[in-house]
């Protein structure tokens, strides 16, 4: 540290050494000392010009790149999220009735798939209501999944990156929301009418919010990384005819 402090001094002193040398120089041929003083107050004015200009380009280029650096994080955070639970809990809830079972084939995404068709189906999904509806067994199934992968989710909170995503928080806490609920009932059996409807909305929450976010997810894989994206479309979870063998070249 003392050996590079050092070196700064002496080209510093070497550099206002040989401005000085050349302002002399300057003058000794000329004889202009009111030109050199003009022409170097100009030069010291346009240097808090472009300094500015550099501060803001560089300022803008940090924060492009800091961005940049959080987008992929946020999207590791997220990928591990369909991996470990996402996918599953699509898969699951995807079974359960829906009022709009016609829904799903706008889900049937293919490698043609441009950001058009992305924002056409997310645009579907968030004006639908999907009203899902499901049997005892089925709550009791999705709470043995969301039991399972509490530790995970909880995990996924203490990342301070996913303050910097809005929609994906608002889908975890949805997650743990229905979680909550069906863990603080003994049975989900025989229960009221009335508290099955509340299970199925917040199912609905969850459920919508999720297919959002996975659409997003996939779009992602799509444009950066195709092999990911390849082995995403042969487990779609609303493709019932998705295998994640190939068969052919």
């Amino acid at each position: 540290m003392k050996k590079l402090l050092n070196w700064q001094i002496l080209l510093s002193l070497l550099l206002i050494t040989l401005a000085f040398g050349f302002y002399a120089l300057d003058y000794f041929l000329f004889g202009q000392l009111k030109d050199i003083i003009f022409y170097s107050l100009i030069d010291i004015a346009f240097l808090f010009l472009s300094g500015l200009i550099v501060m803001l380009f560089l300022h803008r280029l940090l924060e492009y790149r800091e961005k940049q650096s959080l987008f992929k994080k946020l999207n590791m955070v997220i990928g591990a999220f369909f991996s470990e639970a996402g996918i599953e809990l699509l898969r699951q809830c995807s079974g359960y009735e829906c009022a709009q079972e016609n829904i799903y084939r706008e889900l049937l995404i293919t490698g043609g798939w441009t950001e058009k068709d992305f924002l056409a189906a997310k645009k579907k999904i968030s004006g639908s209501a999907l009203q899902v509806k499901c049997g005892p067994e089925d709550l009791e199934k999705l709470k043995v999944l969301l039991m399972s992968k509490q530790a995970f989710l909880i995990g996924l909170l203490g990342n301070p990156n996913l303050l910097e995503h809005e929609a994906f928080t608002d889908l975890l806490w949805a997650v743990f929301h229905l979680a909550d609920e069906l863990a603080h009932r003994n049975t989900l059996r025989d229960l009221p009418g009335s508290d099955y409807k509340h299970l199925f909305g917040d199912i609905d929450r969850a459920y919508s919010r999720l297919i959002i976010q996975w659409l997003d997810h996939m779009n992602h894989l799509k444009n950066d990384y195709p092999y990911l994206f390849s082995l995403a479309l042969r487990t779609n979870p609303f493709d019932k005819k998705a295998e994640v063998t190939i068969y052919k070249n």
